[in-house]
Parts: structure tokens; C-alpha cells; sequence
């Protein structure tokens, strides 16, 4: 029986070779790309769950400011955890982490590396997580002060295929490290990544004993990445309240603080008050998976339902010799399931093909590994699902002739009746439509905020950290400024398109008690506002002579944000140091456009100033980079030499959005494509089936134009149908989307318009090939055919 179905199916396959093509091609490409999508999506949703602890992990965070100035800080104070752990009994263990801020390069011989991803912990990181040492001593993981711990990466970096343990490092050239363990490479979906580790009792020693106070009992220095491991089934709300509590009796002026607890596996996806992050991208992507799927089964039941009156005498004849309508039914879906199983391999062989280049537009790193579990998993999860969709039905449909009325030529009313093509059309092509409204929308916004002027000129400017070269700034520009490609140079304590730091450590005139405004500290010189070429709304800019110690520029949101009226000459205080407020800066963008600008102070301290910032003339970007090179190599051989231009920076910041927009324009052009397919096939179906009709109207004297109208217009009604049913849902939906920014982008009618036109010009396009092609037939040859 089973042999009789395959060969029949093979059979119906051969025979009709374009729509079997057809199928197969949109099955192919449906699959292909939803199971990319899928990985992806089953990537982004794994982060930081390999942990065996995952459900007990807390990253510790707080919520500092009052009113519009609230802000959600990642990084604690050290001595929360030490006295949450000594004295909350829900929380059994705790890690500090601190990004090292005391090296900048470390040596091996006669090689010499950046500092990067360095940092100082506690040794719980080796119990508590899932980062388990591949050599040396769990137990004691740090012998003493002096040691450290590597990643397997970073030992063959450094000692190549050595053995590391007991290799001697040299910090800055001045302090030696001896390995002492190696931790296992972190997998790409953790959120805690890291190279070098040292251990936390060394940080404490450095820059808290000598000063005669321990680092669990700095209050006010927010710098560790902070995790609790709690007992399971903890109140999180009840504990961060009582953490709050702990705080203030340490420190009873920080009324504005407030404690909360991110779940260690929701960290990615999720901030710490529970707003999306990234979850909301995921979740799109996921239903567009399913929508291009949803359009490949679409397509397999429109051709499979559109010629079931072709297979109408089939089906009777085998009714009549005694087949029954379960053993059709079987039939149906074993050939349905065949052509599945084709387009499922071929699809995994297309997937597998495209996987670095989907790596590239998406910046993962992706593997497709036929022996996981997982993969097989996802694959039989989508497989089922859409051949569920695609089979089903049309199974039923064809199993259901009455065999005499069939061999008449005269089908049940329910196969002539076409409604549900039509609707499964203009469904698939309103999805198709809605896709390319949000990529003409999300590609507006992406361009509107790397075109908005962010307030200052970002072009031609050449960075780098100075470290040892700040002693000697003055001999630097001195040299610098003689090069024809360097036309100005300033100095600045950060990177003007990022700023990092933030402080609510502020007074001023008028503050209300218990209030609390988050500013962004710039320390700067007296050249970087016209370096910059940002304006003044009031005052002056600083002189450069020592009173400026005392001077402070705020910009237009931080006196706004302050309720200051005329704020030159009144006083100000930023950490402690009392000053005057001499002028006001208009504001400009130092984050992504998704956020409002905040208030940022400028002072002047020039020591603090290790940002060396230079404006290029654009013509020999080389040369004015292997001149920075030269200069720094004198003042600072034992630092390796590393640059930027500010527009890499100000690109990083839309890397990510910019990925997002770039795949939702390939999904969305593969919609349209697989949509057309099946397009493409109900056309060539209609004209097959109206051979005779054709024939006789045109004998009859009907021109090609004509004929063409004749098999497009109910199209088109369709299409014109799926934009009236996708315009206002994508308007709802990119309405959402685009609340995501503080800066944004009018929705315009004219976009809806447009994409509602692209797809219908597209549509014709596809209808036109096989129309036109109908109407040209010689009408004689066609109804001899007939």
C-alpha cells in the first residue's frame, strides 16, 4: 500500500513539474530561513540558563534619583553583598566583580597586550556559576595576592602552547602576576565574559588599605558587578526592601536609593524593573518566523486546493474500485508529507549554506550542529507544525468527492467555492505588506538618527587614551599640531559621543530636600566647546585660568531638570566642590536617540583629562594615525597603541538597531517572495483551467489586454483587500515600536501608501508573466488542446 502512495506521489510530482517546483521551492525557502530566524531566536533566549544555579543567581542593582531623573544603575557599592550575605538568612552566597581601571598592558616576555576584559572577583565566580577551572585548585583558586586566573583563550594568547600554570605576567611593567589557574573559555551566551581575573583581596589592598578603610565599608563607590545566590523560593521584593534598609543605616542621606533583583536568566533580554530590552526584538522575530512559515504552508494549500478538481476523476476512481475516504485521506497526507520531507532536507542544506552569512548580518555566531538535540528538537517542532497546516485541509478536501458526480465532471460546491483561497491570498499578502511597512519605517528612523545632528561636529576626529602620555600632554600637542593633517587638539576626561559615568552628588540653589538630579560629569578644557563647535544658550565659556577650578557649564536639561531661572553667577557644587555656574550649553546627544538627553555638568580639571581628542582635515587619515602612533610609542612604550575615530563610536551606538533593520529587509523581501510564488502558481492554474474560455474569447475577437484584465482583476481586488486589512495594523505596530525612542520619526501616510503600492506593482508583475503569456496562446491550438 505504502509503495503504491509513493509511486503515485512520485508520479503526480513528475508530471507536474512546475507546480511541484513551486511547492517545493516555497516549502525550501520558508523553512530554510524560519529555522535561521528560530536559531537565532533560541540563541538570544539562552543566555546565562546553563548555569545550574540559574534559578536561585540574582544580579543585585539599583534605582538611584527622584522624579524624571530616576536611573537604573548595573554596579553597587562592595559592602551590600558582605552585609546582605552576613545578615539576610534568604541569601546564601554572593560574587563581586570590578572592571580593572589599574593596568592598562600586560607583558610575557617580549610581548605585550592590552588590558582588556581584566577583572578582580571574589572566588565564588568558580562556585557559584557554571565557569568551573580546567587547571589549578577550586578551592583555593588564588593562592595569593600575586596570582591570577585565565581564560583557556587567553593562556594560548599569551604563553601559546606552553603550559601556563606558574607563568609569571607583568602588569604595567611594574607588578607580577603568577598564574595560578585556568577557567574554561565562557560560552558565547553568557553574559559574563572576561579574560584575566584577579583576585578582589588585591583591589582592596591597593586602593582602600593604604588609605586605612576596607572596601566593605565604601558606601558611595558604585564600581562591582554584583550577584546574590538566594534560598529557593526568596521573596525578591521583600529582600530588596530589606537591603534598602541595610543601606541606609550605613548611609541615611541616600533616600533616594532603592535596591532591585534581576533574575540571572532574564538578564539579557530584560531590565531589572522588568521592562523589555531586547525581549520585544526577540519576540518579533519570532513571529516573523512563523509568518514566513505561515506563508510557505499557505502557498502548498492554495496550489493543493486550487487543482483538486483536477484530481477529482483520481479520487472517484478510486472510491469506485473500493478505496476508502481514510485510506485517501492517508494518501493525501503521505504525499503531502513527502514533498514536506524534500523541502525539509533541502532546506536544512540551504540553511547550512546561508549560515555565515546570516551570522554576518545578524553578528552571532551560529553553528548548525546535526548531532544536538536542540537543533533536532526545533526542527521537528517547525517541521510538524507547518505540516500540520499545509496537509491537513487539503486531505480532507480531496478525500471528500462523491465519486459519480466527480466522473461527471460535476465536483461538490465546496471545491468550486474559492473563498478560502482568497482569503489565504490576501492573508499571506497582508503579512507580506505589513513586513515592508516596518522596513520602510524602521530604515526612516535608522536614517533619521544617524543623519540628526547630535549637537556637536563628530567628523574627522581621531581619539585615543593618553595613560602615561597625560604628563606629558603639552609636548604632545606641541609635536601633533605640526603635522598638516592635525588642525586642533583638546583634551577630555571621556568620550563625548558615550558618556559613562553619572553622579547625583549635586547642589545648587533651590534644591528641595530629598531631591536628586543624575548628572553626567565632563571634565574638559577651554578649547572644547569650539573644538566641538557646540554653542552657548548663556554665559561664557571657560578662560582656562585657574578660577576655572570653580566654574561649571551645565546644559539646557540639567537647569531645566534643576528649575534654575537665570543660572549664571549662581552657585553650584559637584562633589563636594563648591563653584559658580558661568555659562549654559545647549543640549546635545552623548547616548542613542532612544533616549532623551540628560543632564550633563562640564568642569575644568585638566589632570583628570586623559581623552586626547583631534580634529583631522579627513584627506590623510593614515598618516595622521601613524603620527599618533610615533608620539605615542615615545611616551608610552609599555601600552599598546589603540585609536578610534568618534564616527566608529557614534556607528557602535546603532550597530545593534542597524542589524535589526538590515534582517527585517531580508525577511521581508523573502516574504514577498515565497508570497509571489504561490502567486505565480494560482495564476498559471487559472489560466490552465480557463484554456477553453481563453480560446473562445478570443476567437471571438477579445484583444491580449483584455485577456490579461480578465485573469488579473480578482488579484488585484485581493491585494487591494490585504492593504486595507495591513495598513492599519502596521500602523498600531510600528506606532509601538517607535514609542521605543525618546526622538523619533512622524508616521506619515505617505509610507503606508507606498509600501501598499510595492506590493501591488510586484503583484502584477508576478500575475502579468503568466497572463500575458495566456492571452498569447493561439486560440485554435488551445482549444484542440481542450
Amino acid at each position: 500500500m505504502f509503495k503504491s502512495y509513493f509511486l503515485t506521489t512520485w508520479r503526480n510530482l513528475v508530471k507536474n513539474k512546475f507546480y511541484s517546483l513551486i511547492n517545493i521551492a516555497g516549502l525550501t525557502t520558508g523553512l530554510a530561513v524560519g529555522l535561521l530566524i528560530l536559531l537565532w531566536v533560541q540563541d538570544e533566549r539562552s543566555f546565562d540558563r546553563f548555569h545550574r544555579h540559574k534559578d536561585q543567581l540574582y544580579r543585585l542593582e539599583n534605582r538611584v534619583g527622584t522624579g524624571v531623573s530616576r536611573h537604573i544603575w548595573t554596579v553597587t557599592n562592595a559592602p551590600i553583598a558582605v552585609n546582605a550575605q552576613a545578615r539576610l538568612p534568604e541569601v546564601k552566597g554572593m560574587l563581586r566583580m570590578a572592571d580593572n581601571y589599574v593596568w592598562s598592558s600586560f607583558r610575557y616576555n617580549n610581548q605585550l597586550f592590552a588590558a582588556n576584559k581584566a577583572f578582580f572577583t571574589d572566588t565564588t565566580l568558580f562556585s557559584l556559576f557554571d565557569f568551573p577551572l580546567v587547571q589549578g585548585n577550586p578551592a583555593r583558586p588564588f593562592p595569593d595576592p600575586h596570582t591570577v586566573v585565565m581564560t583557556e583563550k587567553a593562556a594560548h594568547k599569551y604563553f601559546g602552547d606552553e603550559s601556563p600554570l606558574g607563568k609569571v605576567i607583568m602588569a604595567n611593567d611594574k607588578t607580577s602576576f603568577t598564574v595560578s589557574g585556568i577557567i574554561r573559555d565562557f560560552p558565547k551566551n553568557s553574559s559574563i565574559q572576561g579574560e584575566l581575573f584577579f583576585p578582589m583581596q588585591l583591589l582592596n589592598d591597593m586602593f582602600y588599605t593604604g588609605k586605612g578603610k576596607y572596601a566593605d565599608q565604601e558606601w558611595n563607590e558604585y564600581n562591582f558587578h554584583t550577584y546574590l545566590f538566594l534560598q529557593p523560593g526568596s521573596k525578591t521584593a521583600a529582600l530588596a526592601n530589606q537591603l534598602r534598609n541595610i543601606h541606609l543605616e550605613h548611609n541615611p542621606e541616600d533616600t533616594d536609593i532603592e535596591y532591585l533583583l534581576q533574575p540571572l536568566a532574564s538578564m539579557h533580554l530584560y531590565d531589572a524593573d522588568g521592562r523589555e530590552d531586547g525581549m520585544q526584538t526577540v519576540r518579533i522575530f519570532a513571529i516573523i518566523a512563523v509568518l514566513i512559515l505561515a506563508i510557505s504552508a499557505i502557498n502548498y494549500v492554495n496550489l493543493s486546493t486550487a487543482r483538486a478538481v483536477l484530481r477529482a476523476k483520481e479520487v472517484s476512481v478510486r472510491k469506485i474500485i473500493g478505496a476508502e475516504r481514510r485510506q485517501l485521506f492517508l494518501q493525501f497526507i503521505l504525499e503531502t508529507a513527502f514533498v514536506f520531507v524534500l523541502s525539509l532536507a533541502l532546506a536544512l542544506i540551504l540553511a547550512s549554506a546561508l549560515l555565515p552569512l546570516f551570522n554576518q548580518l545578524s553578528g552571532k555566531e551560529l553553528v548548525i550542529n546535526f548531532m544536538s538535540g536542540r537543533l533536532w528538537m526545533l526542527v521537528g517542532v517547525t517541521g510538524l507544525a507547518t505540516l500540520a497546516v499545509s496537509s491537513i485541509y487539503p486531505a480532507l478536501m480531496l478525500s471528500s468527492f462523491e465519486p459519480l458526480k466527480a466522473l461527471k465532471g460535476v465536483v461538490v460546491t465546496g471545491i468550486r467555492n474559492i473563498t478560502f483561497r482568497r482569503v489565504l491570498v490576501t492573508g499571506q499578502f497582508a503579512i507580506s505588506i505589513g513586513l515592508i511597512t516596518g522596513t520602510l519605517i524602521i530604515g526612516r528612523q535608522l536614517h533619521f538618527m544617524r543623519t540628526q545632528n547630535p549637537g556637536y561636529d563628530k567628523e574627522h576626529v581621531l581619539m585615543c587614551q593618553l595613560s602615561q602620555g597625560n604628563a606629558h600632554y603639552d609636548a604632545i600637542r606641541e609635536r601633533m599640531l605640526r603635522e598638516p593633517e592635525i588642525k586642533s587638539m583638546v583634551r577630555a576626561s571621556g568620550n563625548i559621543a558615550m558618556l559613562g559615568v553619572q553622579s547625583g552628588d549635586t547642589q545648587w540653589e533651590g534644591k528641595e530636600k530629598g531631591e536628586t538630579v543624575m548628572v553626567y560629569p565632563l571634565s574638559v578644557e577651554k578649547d572644547f566647546i569650539p573644538f566641538f563647535k557646540m554653542q552657548l544658550s548663556a554665559g561664557t565659556n571657560f578662560s582656562g585660568t585657574p578660577a576655572d577650578s570653580a566654574h561649571y557649564i551645565l546644559n539646557e536639561t540639567a537647569v531645566r531638570e534643576m528649575g534654575l531661572k537665570n543660572p549664571v553667577g549662581q552657585r553650584f557644587r559637584l562633589w563636594k566642590k563648591e563653584g559658580t555656574i558661568v555659562g549654559v550649553i545647549k543640549d546635545f546627544h552623548f547616548a542613542s536617540l532612544r533616549v532623551k538627553i540628560e543632564p550633563v555638568v562640564l568642569y575644568y580639571k585638566p589632570e583628570r583629562n586623559d581623552m586626547l581628542l583631534m580634529k583631522t582635515s579627513g584627506r590623510d587619515a593614515p598618516g595622521a594615525v601613524a603620527a599618533l602612533e610615533k608620539i605615542w610609542q615615545q611616551y608610552s612604550p609599555d601600552i599598546p597603541f589603540e585609536y578610534h575615530f568618534m564616527d566608529e563610536t557614534f556607528d557602535d551606538i546603532y550597530r545593534a538597531d542597524g542589524r535589526t533593520g538590515l534582517l527585517f529587509n531580508v525577511f521581508a523581501g523573502i516574504a514577498i517572495f515565497v508570497s509571489c510564488l504561490g502567486l505565480l502558481g494560482l495564476t498559471a492554474y487559472t489560466a490552465q483551467v480557463r484554456t477553453r474560455e481563453i480560446g473562445v474569447r478570443k476567437v471571438l475577437g477579445a484583444g491580449v489586454t483584455s485577456i490579461v484584465r480578465l485573469l488579473t482583476l480578482d488579484f488585484i481586488r485581493l491585494i487591494l483587500i490585504a492593504n486595507l486589512i495591513a495598513l492599519p495594523v502596521s500602523w498600531w505596530a510600528m506606532s509601538r515600536w517607535l514609542n521605543e525612542f525618546a526622538y523619533r520619526i512622524p508616521l506619515s501616510w505617505t509610507v503606508f501608501l507606498f509600501s501598499g503600492c510595492i506590493t501591488l506593482l510586484i503583484a502584477l508583475f508576478t500575475i502579468s508573466f503568466q497572463s500575458i503569456k495566456a492571452a498569447m496562446a493561439n486560440p485554435v491550438r488551445s482549444l484542440r488542446t481542450e
